[in-house]
């Protein structure tokens, strides 16, 4: 008999939006003896809270699996039944760098959850599923420490409420005029834009003032003018950051005038 876990882990970054994790590990763990004595069927979600490295190594000995996340954030663990079906586990999440990190990775661990997975017996083993989404504001501090950005939104037409889709979308900072990172919208029109601290002007600290061109294949669609970067929500963006575009009519506009009456 063995044992499935199946599941998804994924960072909040508005209501409605989400990131996958990637270049990350889960981890299970078998739980501490004293803690389990304590608190025989408590189900605890207080993460993410980070490990320090002898925290992570005082857990090794009682590591039962760990696997890699894919693109989407999806994993597939399995182990073989060396614990109760009603004992509680541990789960952790190891980040390997940010995609978009300048220079060195660096890795850091983070506690998720202890709980008692609902397992269904099916053929010759026990499945269970699991999914953690990091809220948006601890989210939003782990990407500050690895000195990345996040920029998501939908791109949507003056008079339509419908997203756009296939369009590129490119993010500019307004302090050099260079393009910090580009997107392509899916077939809701929503896109995210990734960048690093290498994009950014000698030794910035703080998020880019950002404005945005919006592209079909080769052909521009929207142009907003960099003056738009230093209206509230553009200047020096947060590490997660939601930015939705709205086009005015079909033809090339710029944009400060008219965001200028709409926020006037």
């Amino acid at each position: 008999m063995c044992y499935l876990l199946i599941g998804n882990i994924s960072a909040l970054l508005s209501v409605d939006c989400t990131e996958p994790l990637v270049n990350a590990r889960i981890r299970v763990y078998l739980p501490d003896g004293h803690l389990s004595n304590r608190y025989p069927n408590k189900n605890t979600f207080s993460g993410p809270r980070q490990l320090t490295p002898s925290e992570v190594l005082n857990k090794h000995d009682r590591l039962l699996a760990e696997g890699a996340l894919d693109h989407h954030g999806n994993f597939n663990l399995s182990w073989e039944q060396l614990h109760l079906f009603t004992e509680p586990l541990e789960l952790d999440i190891c980040l390997q760098g940010m995609p978009e990190e300048a220079g060195e990775r660096k890795e850091t661990h983070f506690h998720l959850s202890r709980l008692v997975p609902q397992w269904k017996h099916s053929l010759q083993r026990y499945v269970a599923a699991y999914a953690y989404v990091i809220p948006a504001e601890s989210w939003a501090q782990i990407r500050a420490s690895y000195g990345t950005w996040v920029i998501a939104g939908i791109v949507r037409r003056t008079h339509d409420n419908e997203g756009q889709s296939q369009l590129r979308v490119e993010a500019y900072n307004a302090g050099n005029h260079r393009m910090l990172a580009y997107s392509s919208t899916d077939d809701r029109g929503r896109y995210q834009i990734r960048f690093s601290r290498k994009q950014l002007s000698g030794r910035q600290l703080l998020g880019p003032d950002v404005y945005f061109k919006v592209y079909r294949d080769k052909q521009l669609l929207w142009e907003e003018q960099a003056e738009v970067a230093t209206l509230p929500g553009r200047r020096a963006v947060d590490a997660c950051s939601v930015m939705n575009i709205t086009m005015q009519g079909g033809v090339v506009k710029k944009a400060m005038s008219w965001l200028n009456k709409l926020v006037g």
